[in-house]
């Protein structure tokens, strides 16, 4: 059923009313009421059947997801401060303060199922046109835009053969268990210990030895996959069971290593391994995410991901495009660094790239050099947000997470925006009043004197 309205009452005697809590020039507050909080439930309403129990209000979600990605929060800890902090909920479109949690932390997972990365994309865009009213932004910015690549790893721990095989074993065997067949052997015990003399061998450069116990993991999981085949073979609903799970195994054991496209991990077979030249981390493993930013503020107009790893060069058509749907304004300008060099941008902005000398006017050469600013909101958007480790399911999960922590970024920025006309206004109050004192006491000082 759709999202049930937030209910407001004029009077209520046992409940402490939030803007008798709150500071109203608060910044949080000033920014609730920017925020186009009508666009969302009518955007969102499609996703919701008439019938069942109203789903949770629409403001309330949004509101969480935004906080969640401004604070760098999980989900539980968002639901948790959301209790303790009147300025949050005021956020979200209540008008009483709460004591109890607005949903379950697993409530934030369905929603995000249900509204897709299509929804998030209207949370994204909802902060250009809140930037350019609060003055973070100016709207000739969408205009000039700045665009690099990044990687967003996945929660997955290093791989490696050892554990592959490990994981993969220990999860045939408990899938077998959960469905009722009996294995010939399951080999767990064994596989243990062979994972973990593998990895004390390696750490002994004893490599000779390390590679045999990989072979006897790659042995017993094996035996165990071919043992299954022939259980299941014939038995129609258990071969669609196993089919997924039984297809990564397949492919595990098939691939070798300088394979392209090889499997990282069995819950998330969607990972990529990607190089980015960095010495502390010369391979990352996740998902290549396209960023576009304003070149003069840094904003975030788009945060598009891509499976596998393309080439930087043809991922730029397709961020262009999601920045330009962002903000409904076509870039003319478009800075980029030499991993670019042939790119399949076909529109009517001019591309340049770092290093380039010819054809450049000279605001043109001052927006170069600030096009190595983007690594900086990249940097922001790991430390500060959630881009550095994504812990979302499938390749879903990782277009949702790139443009919630793009969405956070700006959300951040508008922040400190408004904070800083707020102090501006305040400096220049206290001036205007100081240079009114001053000129008003001598002349009552002279009106004394004459009257004496």
């Amino acid at each position: 059923m759709k999202p049930k309205k937030l209910h407001r009452r004029d009077a209520d005697l046992f409940r402490e009313r939030l803007d008798a809590i709150v500071d109203m020039s608060h910044n949080l507050i000033r920014l609730s009421g920017m925020m186009p909080w009508a666009d969302f439930d009518e955007a969102f309403g499609k996703h919701y059947k008439p019938l069942g129990r109203p789903a949770k209000p629409t403001r309330l979600m949004v509101g969480l997801h935004y906080l969640k990605h401004m604070y760098d929060l999980s989900d539980e800890e968002a639901v948790e401060r959301w209790v303790e902090n009147p300025y949050w909920q005021y956020f979200c479109g209540f008008e009483f303060f709460q004591h109890r949690l607005p949903i379950d932390p697993s409530t934030m997972t369905r929603w995000r199922k249900r509204v897709g990365p299509e929804g998030m994309e209207h949370v994204l865009a909802a902060t250009a046109g809140v930037a350019v009213e609060a003055g973070a932004v100016k709207e000739s910015s969408f205009e000039r835009i700045t665009v690099d690549t990044t990687v967003q790893p996945k929660n997955i721990a290093h791989p490696t053969d050892s554990r592959l095989y490990l994981k993969a074993l220990q999860t045939l065997v408990r899938q077998a268990k959960h469905h009722g067949i009996v294995l010939r052997r399951s080999h767990t015990r064994v596989a243990k210990r062979s994972a973990l003399m593998a990895g004390r061998y390696a750490h002994a450069k004893q490599f000779k030895r390390m590679r045999r116990e990989i072979k006897k993991l790659k042995t017993f999981l094996g035996r165990v996959y071919r043992d299954i085949c022939r259980k299941i073979a014939g038995k129609a609903e258990l071969e669609a069971r196993f089919a997924r799970l039984l297809g990564l195994v397949e492919r595990l054991l098939a691939q070798k290593t300088k394979d392209k496209n090889k499997l990282y991990a069995v819950h998330a077979p969607e990972v990529a391994c990607i190089a980015k030249g960095k010495a502390r981390t010369p391979y990352e493993f996740g998902a290549k995410v396209g960023i576009a930013t304003t070149n003069r503020e840094g904003f975030v107009l788009a945060a598009k991901t891509f499976s596998g790893n393309p080439y930087d060069g043809h991922t730029l058509a397709e961020t262009v495009a999601l920045a330009e749907q962002m903000t409904g304004v076509e870039p003319e300008r478009i800075y980029a660094d030499k991993g670019y060099r042939g790119h399949d941008y076909e529109g009517r902005a001019s591309v340049m790239l770092s290093g380039q000398k010819r054809g450049l006017s000279p605001q043109m050469k001052r927006e170069l050099k600030r096009r190595s600013a983007i690594e900086a909101t990249i940097g922001h958007m790991k430390t500060d947000g959630r881009l550095d480790r994504n812990f979302l399911k499938g390749q879903t999960g990782d277009a949702i997470n790139a443009l919630l922590v793009a969405a956070g970024h700006n959300m951040r920025l508008i922040l400190n925006a408004l904070a800083f006309w707020l102090a501006w206004i305040m400096n220049a109050t206290i001036s205007a009043s100081k240079t009114a004192n001053s000129e008003t006491l001598p002349s009552l000082y002279h009106h004394e004197i004459s009257t004496a």
